[in-house]
């Protein structure tokens, strides 16, 4: 069995597939980069607050000032080496260091489809997409490959899996599938738009669309996989991620979605690509990649064979260390992120800081506004690790203005998918006395409800 498995990941397979993919991944991250800049997001983001929420062990990472423009300048460098196959190798080491950088520089903009660049970055790093139809492999015919094991294409099929089947197990939830929560309070407010608009005041309309929801992201992997149902199923990620562009402007992740999961085609039809390409590039003839890159048992490829395995390891168990911690993970979010849970939770926040000097027994109430933006504002009100960390943010503040050692309580209120609003944060507790950790934060006041599901 092991022998047959083996034998199929390493059997050589076109390279069509990867080298389009390399292209259009490329294309949509020099696109995503300059929207970003000319958006005026990395002045707004990372060069205008005053402060930054780290990434727990990552808090090494700092802001670089306007100098991070020069960072978003190598990512857009990078993504063409990458779109036109030159320098390669580097040009991806490159794009996933200051993509990931960039994106590690405050947590308040997490999103699933940037952790979702940055992996895909980190597995192009060892894949040969430069083999064919590239720069690289016309300058160096010794790079030029027509056929390359079938394993260098399935770890980006085996990624995109991933993110739909777990994304899908995280709807199998009973917010999400008995109380239509939180569509319900989302899709009314759609209304405005043209034709489907009238359906989304209809509460049947809800459960129609979380149900579909889920259904969807938990069979399209399979569906992607069998040829006889791969045209229907790239059919049905068009009208998700087009429906979900409309719906909720999440940037450029339905385009990226849309564009990976061509990589599920035949070859040949990936062929029809580049033939399209090189015509509209006005490139003469065919290049001469007509060899064959075996796999080899080296020291080289064990090792690519050992990281694979771990990466995937990792990914297929790290989502499912939420159930490490008690209570509701919808409440604490302990083990949330990094778990391709989209779009699952609607929340409404209250929290209000008070500083006491214990040298005196004086109080008084801090106007966070003055320290944050409006989005890290509304970051802070509903998540617990934020709450700690601008606790700790301002007992050095108020340490520096002469209070020698201040203690920060938090009264602090959560309405979680259109439930009645309830303490979150035990009020009695002096947060400057607690550090972050992997830890179950036991200052989180337990959930009054059930939520059942993965």
């Amino acid at each position: 069995m092991v022998r047959r498995i083996t034998t199929y990941l390493k059997d050589p397979v076109k390279a069509a597939p990867l080298a389009v993919f390399r292209i259009l991944f490329g294309c949509l991250m020099m696109f995503a980069t300059l929207r970003f800049v000319s958006g005026n997001w990395v002045e707004k983001y990372y060069i205008a607050p005053a402060f930054h929420f780290k990434y727990f062990g990552f808090e090494f990472v700092t802001t670089l000032g306007y100098y991070t423009y020069i960072l978003y300048a190598i990512t857009f460098v990078a993504a063409l080496g990458i779109t036109i196959g030159y320098r390669y190798r580097l040009s991806c080491i490159l794009f996933f260091l200051t993509f990931t950088y960039s994106e590690l520089i405050d947590k308040t903009y997490y999103l699933n489809h940037y952790y979702f660049v940055s992996l895909i970055g980190f597995l192009l790093i060892f894949l040969p997409a430069n083999s064919h139809f590239s720069l690289d492999a016309f300058r160096n015919p010794k790079m030029a490959y027509s056929k390359i094991p079938r394993y260098n294409i399935l770890v980006i099929q085996l990624m995109l899996c991933i993110v739909y089947f777990y994304a899908g197990l995280a709807k199998a939830n009973s917010d999400w599938l008995l109380r239509a929560m939180p569509l319900q309070i989302w899709l009314p407010s759609r209304d405005y738009l043209p034709i489907i608009g009238d359906f989304f005041r209809e509460e049947w309309m809800h459960y129609v669309m979380s149900w579909c929801g889920m259904l969807y992201d938990l069979s399209i992997p399979f569906l992607l996989f069998y040829k006889r149902t791969r045209l229907f199923a790239f059919g049905l990620v068009l009208i998700f991620h087009v429906l979900t562009r409309i719906l909720f402007p999440i940037g450029v992740f339905p385009y990226v979605m849309i564009c990976s999961t061509l990589i599920f085609f035949d070859a040949s039809f990936h062929e029809k690509i580049i033939d399209i390409l090189r015509k509209a590039l006005r490139l003469r003839g065919k290049l001469k990649d007509t060899t064959t890159l075996f796999w080899i048992p080296n020291a080289k490829n064990r090792f690519l064979a050992g990281l694979f395995i771990v990466f995937f390891t990792f990914q297929l168990l790290f989502p499912f260390r939420y159930l490490l911690y008690p209570d509701e993970l919808f409440w604490t979010e302990e083990g949330y992120r990094f778990s391709w849970r989209v779009m699952l939770t609607e929340k409404g926040g209250y929290v209000q800081y008070k500083i006491v000097n214990p040298e005196n027994g004086n109080w008084f109430y801090v106007d966070h506004s003055k320290f944050l933006t409006d989005y890290q504002e509304k970051q802070l009100r509903t998540q617990a690790d934020f709450i700690l960390e601008f606790a700790h943010f301002l007992e050095k503040h108020f340490q520096d203005r002469g209070i020698k050692d201040p203690e920060v309580y938090v009264d602090s209120y959560i309405a979680l998918n259109g439930r009645l609003s309830q303490r979150y944060i035990d009020p009695n507790v002096d947060l400057t006395k607690i550090n972050d950790s992997w830890k179950h934060k036991d200052w989180i006041l337990p959930f009054n409800d059930k939520i059942y599901g993965f």
